[in-house]
């Protein structure tokens, strides 16, 4: 057995997941009864890597764990030697989701979020496949054998490239599923813990086939039906009244949430109340882009609007300084990295709740190569996804659709072509003409050129 783990954190300014992962790392016993663990934090800004390496030493001292920690800009040294590759990474974040957000919206696209589908998420898919391209580059010259754990989004189309332009093993992890239990488990009225649930489809799209009381066995389906039509329905509406609607129409309960599942299909701004106030500003005398002044992201109303006062206190301290203090509590984050690093390096088999990898097979009724969000066995040989039930004809060939945006997109990347980005834009369900699409991938073109792989009619 081998008795020294490299962990390579790219990313590692990110507030979201490098202080999660460091500490999922530190405080997981097998790793931790190693003869040492290394972990290399690397980010593009050199500048952001003086919090997370002192949070991983001081946090390392406090659990008495043998830990390296190195720290640099270097993708090659970081990667070198690695066990498992950790990728969590954006540039501008807000500023350009802004964008993806707003702008096809003002060319007609029924688009009510940008992060993972429609035209915004085609525009974030590109600027972040080149550097994820990049990572699976330099570890198939520095640790050919080691898996990519990317929690970058848009998820599916990510790994997708990788898999589809590179020889790095990738997967794609997201707690989706955990909050699509949740949103059961309220309706059921049962524990979360208590709940099983099958997902198959699309990350940020997915669908349980079977719901089921781990405790009895009992087909869960009727009941949370029936106790769907007894609840309130303008209760939590940003978070819920779409996989209402898709349950009562498809019969089975789509997750995460109505601002995610939404990206994907035409007739989703009807069930999202919030989206009118998503980094909202006054046009007429405001111009974040121009003044890299994005407006505050609102995620829902109930979450980010009601209740809000009019004049607020002022704003707390330093968030960086708060997320990478070593002294704060802290926990398992839940996110499925870390296990998975477990069960690969020690041959210890684990259920994964959600994986997002390509079809091959698990799912006949969804297109081959595609990566898709399904269930896996983690363990000694990798990661084996487990096969599928069939999903409603309907909802594969929504699914289905997206996957010829995807392989569009990287071909666009690929091919530095826009025209292969307009085959993609015209087939999303948000299109509104021809003629916008065009004039839709000229301005973004021209605002995100900084940033997006150079594409030529």
């Amino acid at each position: 057995m081998k008795k020294k783990a490299k962990f390579a954190v790219i990313g590692a300014g990110s507030l979201c997941f490098c202080p999660a992962t460091v500490a999922d790392i530190l405080l997981d016993e097998s790793f931790g009864a190693l003869d040492q663990v290394e972990i290399y934090l690397m980010d593009i800004r050199g500048e952001a890597l003086a919090l997370p390496k002192n949070y991983c030493e001081k946090l390392a001292a406090r659990l008495d764990r043998k830990v390296v920690v190195n720290a640099s800009s270097d993708l090659n040294e970081a990667v070198y030697g690695a066990d498992f590759v950790i990728s969590a990474i954006e540039v501008e974040r807000y500023h350009y989701w802004s964008q993806d957000f707003h702008i096809p919206r003002r060319y007609g696209f029924r688009q009510i979020y940008g992060e993972n589908g429609g035209p915004g998420g085609m525009f974030h898919t590109l600027r972040n496949l080149p550097p994820i391209i990049e990572i699976a580059r330099a570890m198939e010259r520095g640790c050919p054998e080691a898996w990519l754990l990317n929690y970058t989004n848009p998820e599916a189309k990510l790994v997708e490239g990788v898999s589809r332009l590179t020889k790095t093993k990738a997967v794609g992890l997201c707690h989706g599923i955990g909050g699509g239990i949740a949103q059961l488990a309220a309706f059921l009225g049962l524990p979360a813990e208590r709940i099983g649930a099958s997902p198959v489809g699309l990350n940020h799209f997915g669908w349980f086939t079977k719901v089921w009381d781990k405790e009895t066995g009992e087909d869960l389906y009727p009941r949370l039906r029936e106790r769907e039509r007894e609840a309130d329905w303008l209760a939590h509406w940003d978070e819920l009244a779409l996989s209402r609607i898709m349950l009562r129409t498809y019969g089975l309960w789509s997750y995460p949430g109505a601002n995610h599942i939404g990206e994907y299909i035409a007739w989703s701004d009807g069930f999202l109340a919030g989206q009118s106030v998503q980094y909202h500003f006054d046009p007429a005398s405001e111009d974040p882009w121009a003044a890299k002044k994005p407006p505050q992201f609102v995620y829902s109303l109930s979450g980010n609007v009601m209740g809000r006062e009019l004049f607020p206190p002022p704003g707390g301290g330093d968030r960086y300084a708060e997320v990478f203090d070593p002294e704060r509590e802290i926990r398992t984050s839940g996110e499925f990295g870390i296990p998975i690093a477990r069960a690969v390096f020690f041959g210890e088999p684990a259920e994964i709740g959600a994986v997002n990898m390509p079809n091959r097979g698990y799912a006949p009724d969804l297109p081959e190569g595609m990566v898709i969000e399904l269930p896996a066995l983690a363990d000694g040989g990798g990661i084996h996804p487990h096969g599928c039930d069939p999903l409603p004809v309907a909802v594969a060939s929504m699914i289905s659709t997206q996957g010829a945006i995807h392989r569009l997109v990287i071909e666009a990347y690929a091919e530095k072509s826009r025209n292969k980005l307009l085959q993609a834009v015209l087939l999303d369900p948000t299109v509104s003409s021809y003629n916008n699409a065009v004039a839709l991938i000229d301005e973004m073109c021209e605002r995100q050129k900084d940033i997006l792989p150079p594409m030529y009619w």
